[in-house]
């Protein structure tokens, strides 16, 4: 998985659930959890996500991964991107079976 796909993966699973733990998207997304903690820290230091700590926690290590209005304009663009792709390959395969039928 490219980093672009890994960072749209990510950017989609915390718009749904920012609660998510970096255990839970590493089995989620079929990540190592150093690529997670990795990107995640990528996807702070550029504005895409914010960190908050649960105040009222017992378990103070326990964070929310909350999309800014920056990452939801990135993941739109990624979406947009990955459609394309997704489009194309389409494309490529409905020719091959075409030229496999037709023969």
């Amino acid at each position: 998985m490219s980093y672009q796909q890994s960072k749209y993966q990510l950017l989609k699973s915390l718009e749904q659930d920012a609660k998510l733990t970096q255990r839970q998207l590493s089995s989620e997304l079929g990540m190592s959890l150093g690529k997670v903690n990795y990107c995640l820290k990528n996807l702070v230091n550029k504005g895409f996500v914010k960190v908050n700590n649960f105040k009222n926690n017992k378990n103070k290590r326990q964070y929310a991964y909350l999309l800014t209005s920056k990452g939801i304009e990135e993941k739109t663009k990624l979406t947009i991107e990955f459609l394309k792709t997704k489009t194309q390959e389409y494309e490529v395969l409905k020719e091959e079976v075409e030229r496999i039928m037709s023969k």
